[in-house]
Order: C-alpha cells, then sequence, then structure tokens
C-alpha cells in the first residue's frame, strides 16, 4: 500500500442492502423521476417464482411494467439490441436489471442504448459512451459479479465469437437494492462458481498493479467474508447469516474491480467463455489458484497476506512458502464447493489451448494489470498446467 499514488475513484451507486429491501423498489424508481419500468429479468427466478416478489412493489404503486426475461447464462450483444427495440415500444423510461451479471449487464446496456442509439457492438471498448444512460436500478439475485457496482457490460461478439466488454462511467447502475432474502433460492453449484467468481475479482483487485488504499480496503474485506461464508452458503442455502455475507462480499468485490480492475484470470477465462459457453464464474473458479501460482513472484508480500487471510497459518515460514499457502488454500476452497479441479473436467479440447491463449493476451486491460507480466507461452502453459491437473511453475 502506497499512500504517495494518485488515483481516481468513481462511486455514484446508491446502495440500499438488507432483508426485505426489494420492497423499497418503487419508492426507487419514483425517486428518480422513473414512470414506466422495463424489468430486465433473469429467466431462472421466473421458474423459481421470485418474480411476484420482484413486481409487488411496482403493482402496489401502480408503476407499469415490462417484463424481458430473454437472457442467456453467457448474453451475446443481440440480446441488447432486442431488449433495447422492446424498451422503445414500451415506453419506459427506467430500466430494472434484476439476476446475475447476464441480466444487469443486459439492463446496463438497455439504458445506455436508448438514450446513445445505434447497436451494441459500436460500444465494446472503453470510453466510447457518450450519454447518460436512463435510470437504472439493478437487483442483484446471486453473490458474485458486482455488476450492481461496476461500470461494464460483459458480452459475446456473435460474429467473432469472441468476449468483451462495454466500459465508461455512464455504465454505473443508479441504484441498487441488495436483499439477500433473494438469494436463498440459489442452487448449492451456482451459489459455488458465483461466490469464487467474486471472490477473484477481489483478489485480482488486491494483486492488480493499479490497486491502491481504497480498492485495498473493498478486496481484503470482501476476501474475508467470502472465504469464511461460501462453504456455509453452499452447505446450507437457507442460512441467511451466510448469504448476507456473501452477498456483501460480492458487493465489495465488485467495487474493488472498478476502482483496480482485475487480472489475467479474467482474460484466460473470457475465451472459455466465448468459444465454449463455460459460464464467466465457473471458469475464473478453475483457473484462479492455476494462475495464482503463476503470479506469485509478481508480489510475493501480497499473496503471503492473502494466504492469512484465507485462513492459512503463515508462522515460521519464509515469505515464499507464505505465499505458495495462498494457492493450497484456494484448491481447498474451489474443493469445498465442488468446483471441478482442472479444464479437462469441463470438456475444454486440449488442441484448443494456444488459440484461447492468443485470445486472452487481447484482453488488454486485464493483462496489463497482472502482477506478472505474461508472454503467450506463459499463458500456454498456464492453460496446459490446468488442464492436467498439475501445478509445475
Amino acid at each position: 500500500m502506497s499512500l504517495s499514488q494518485t488515483f481516481t475513484v468513481t462511486q455514484p451507486t446508491q446502495i440500499q442492502f438488507g432483508a426485505g429491501t426489494i420492497a423499497n423498489l418503487a419508492t426507487t424508481v419514483k425517486n428518480f423521476n422513473g414512470t414506466n419500468v422495463f424489468l430486465v429479468i433473469d429467466p431462472g427466478l421466473v421458474k423459481a417464482g421470485l418474480v411476484k416478489t420482484i413486481t409487488a412493489p411496482l403493482k402496489k404503486a401502480k408503476i407499469p411494467f415490462t417484463v424481458y426475461d430473454k437472457i442467456d447464462p453467457e448474453p451475446g450483444l443481440k440480446l441488447a439490441d432486442k431488449g433495447t427495440t422492446l424498451a422503445k415500444k414500451s415506453g419506459c423510461d427506467c430500466v430494472v436489471g434484476v439476476g446475475g451479471g447476464s441480466a444487469m449487464d443486459v439492463a446496463k446496456a438497455i439504458a445506455i442504448l436508448l438514450t446513445n442509439g445505434g447497436k451494441a457492438v459500436d460500444y465494446l471498448g472503453l470510453g466510447l459512451i457518450k450519454k447518460p444512460g436512463v435510470p437504472k436500478i439493478m437487483v442483484p439475485t446471486s453473490s458474485g459479479t458486482g455488476a450492481e457496482v461496476t461500470f461494464t457490460a460483459v458480452f459475446i461478439n456473435e460474429k467473432t465469437g469472441s468476449k468483451g466488454g462495454m466500459n465508461g462511467d455512464p455504465l454505473y447502475p443508479d441504484a441498487a437494492i441488495l436483499d439477500p432474502e433473494l438469494t436463498l433460492s440459489l442452487p448449492p453449484h451456482v451459489t459455488a462458481f458465483t461466490g469464487i467468481d467474486a471472490l477473484t475479482h477481489a483478489l485480482e483487485a488486491y494483486t492488480s498493479t493499479q490497486a491502491h488504499t481504497l480498492s485495498e480496503m473493498y478486496s481484503l474485506e470482501a476476501i474475508n467474508l467470502i472465504a469464511a461464508h461460501l462453504p456455509a452458503a453452499y452447505a446450507n442455502g437457507n442460512n441467511l447469516e451466510a448469504r448476507s455475507a456473501m452477498l456483501m462480499g460480492s458487493l465489495l468485490g465488485g467495487k474493488a474491480l472498478a476502482t483496480a480492475g482485475v487480472g489475467l484470470v479474467h482474460a484466460m477465462a473470457y475465451p472459455m467463455g466465448g468459444m465454449f459457453g463455460i459460464p464467466h464464474g465457473l471458469a475464473n473458479a478453475v483457473l484462479l489458484p492455476y494462475v495464482v501460482e503463476y503470479n506469485l513472484i509478481g508480489d510475493m508480500e501480497k499473496f503471503a497476506i492473502l494466504a492469512e487471510v484465507l485462513g492459512q497459518n503463515t508462522s515460521d515460514l519464509t515469505l515464499r512458502e507464505s505465499a505458495s499457502l495462498c494457492v493450497d488454500a484456494l484448491f481447498n476452497l474451489n474443493d469445498d464447493v465442488g468446483i471441478p479441479g482442472t479444464l479437462k473436467d469441463l470438456d475444454i479440447p486440449f488442441d484448443a489451448i494456444p488459440e484461447m491463449a492468443k485470445i486472452a493476451l487481447t484482453v488488454t486491460r486485464p493483462v496489463e494489470n497482472n502482477p506478472r507480466k505474461p508472454t503467450l507461452e506463459d499463458v500456454i502453459g498456464i492453460y496446459e498446467t490446468a488442464f492436467n491437473g498439475d501445478i509445475s511453475f
């Protein structure tokens, strides 16, 4: 940590946290002058019967709404474009995104496209969004992406098969309602890979070359909460205390990544999603310990601290030995919550590794943030190690 750093932090999102806060949805819409809502909702919530819980406050306040639930786990750009067309027809002046990162990303993109025009593909990159969107309110129902407080919306480009993001301050949601009761029905396997996704955000932000005093504060508390409560949330989804801790950890992880960025795990996970449809959180979870092993020499002091935060005893150990315990802790946590151990377990073909490595290195910002600067050969080596499950750096 260096207090002599120069950094800029933007945090415009109003946050409401706590059990039952979904009841505030209509009031929040009105506070942002919304009168007609376009509701982007994860289809899994429809199946789980949670839609009534979300729409009840709107109905009570007599706020009209249109439901858009055609959301894929790894959304393509066309979903944002189609949603924008429907949103225009509805006459909405506020967008509410409910679900995991996919639903929230689509909601954020729709809010931007309504005022900026064009197609979603026009805004892939950094700083291309010129106008604020219509008011956008996010309601996360999983503890993973932290998308409710970030300036990014990630999509698969159907034409290229690559995965990339719209990035810019106008994408920050105006408000976020975090109600842990909405996460109680999350299945164990989704709890696991969204939870490790949130942990990855916090860990990579902590070791990012862009890390600073505020981001490190968010990161360490997020890691502490997630490591302590993910196994309990996985074991018993009705554990409200564990669910609340996970939702807060995800929020703080989102704030950390929004202010310091992520690293090589994310860059390497993108082609796994784009080429093979592997859910983003699952890809991050499998890759995380292997990339951390590679990164150790880039910042051993920080990785030694992380080992302690993850519950390892580093007394009387050398710095390298302490840092290495971070890798052990991550493998153990993955094992506790049923995360597959290798890329082979995900049915990713070994001969796809060189192409994935090339694509990963084009995800420039996370690669630049990484504490160790990877070559193409390095990335291929990490993928191969993760494929076989043999740590050998």
